[in-house]
C-alpha cells in the first residue's frame, strides 16, 4: 500500500539533542565547558538511551525528563563538570532544542501532499511540547505522541502500536523516521517501512533487522514517501 502517515522520532531526528551543549558553551564563562562539550554531548545522549533500554527491560517506567537529567549528571561528572548552575542552563538549553534547518520545510511538504505526520518519541508530552513549540513546527504535525501513554520506552512494541491506534493506518501505510539506527532496525521488525537519518556516517546496528533506507538528513523524505 502507499505511504500515508509519515512518523518522525524526536530527539536526534527532530532535533539537535548537541544544541544544549553546544549552545552553552559558547556563552561567557563557560571556558570549562568549552574544551569538552562534544563529549559531554555525546555521554549525555547515551547513557539517556542506555538508561531508558535498562527501564524498559526491568519494567521499572520514569518519565523521560528524570532519565534525562540522570544521564546528564553521569556526563557532568565523566567530564569532571561539578557545576550546579551549569546543569541547570544545560537542562534549559535542553528544553527548547532547535530543529535542524531541513525540518520545516519537510513537514510544510508533507503536508501539502496530504500525508499524515507526527512524532513518536520517548520524550514526555511537557518536553516534546516545549520542543515543538520553540522549533515552531506544530502546524505541520497533526500528532505528538508520547510512550508516557503506554509506560514503557522504546523499542517496545506497545510504543509502535500507538500509531495505528490514532490514524487507523496499517503498518505498511507508515514511514517511520529516526536517526537512531536501533530504533528504525526494530521498527523495521515491528512491519514499518523505515528510514534512518544517519547524519554521523555510523555503521548498521548488529540486529535481526535493517532499515529498508539510508539517509544523509532529512530533505529525502518527501520524495521518498511518494515514491514508495
Amino acid at each position: 500500500m502507499p505511504i500515508t502517515t509519515c512518523i518522525f522520532d524526536a530527539y536526534g531526528t527532530l532535533f539537535d539533542v548537541s544544541a544544549a551543549a553546544r549552545l552553552a558553551a559558547e556563552e561567557p564563562g563557560r571556558d570549562n565547558l568549552a574544551a569538552c562539550w562534544q563529549k559531554l554531548a555525546s555521554d549525555w545522549r547515551l547513557k539517556q538511551l542506555q538508561y531508558t533500554w535498562l527501564r524498559a527491560v526491568t519494567g521499572d517506567h520514569a518519565d523521560f525528563w528524570d532519565v534525562t537529567q540522570n544521564g546528564l549528571d553521569w556526563a557532568m561528572e565523566a567530564n569532571g563538570l561539578d557545576d550546579p548552575e551549569l546543569r541547570e542552563r544545560l537542562l534549559a538549553l535542553y528544553w527548547e532544542l532547535r530543529a535542524y534547518k531541513e525540518v520545516p520545510f519537510m513537514l510544510a511538504h508533507l503536508k501539502a501532499a496530504g500525508l499524515n505526520t507526527a512524532i513518536l518519541s520517548n520524550g514526555s508530552p511537557d518536553m516534546l511540547d516545549g520542543a515543538v513549540s520553540s522549533a515552531g513546527i506544530a502546524e505541520n504535525l497533526d500528532d505528538v505522541l508520547s510512550v508516557q501513554s503506554v509506560g514503557v520506552f522504546k523499542p517496545h512494541a506497545s510504543v509502535y502500536d500507538l500509531v495505528g491506534k490514532r490514524f487507523g493506518c496499517a503498518k505498511d501505510e507508515v514511514l517511520f523516521v529516526s536517526s537512531n539506527g536501533w530504533d528504525a532496525a526494530c521498527a523495521t521488525g515491528y512491519g514499518f517501512t523505515t528510514a534512518w537519518v544517519n547524519r554521523a556516517g555510523e555503521p548498521l546496528d548488529r540486529l535481526p533487522w535493517q532499515p529498508a533506507h539510508i539517509l544523509s538528513d532529512l530533505t529525502p523524505i518527501p520524495e521518498l514517501a511518494a515514491s514508495l
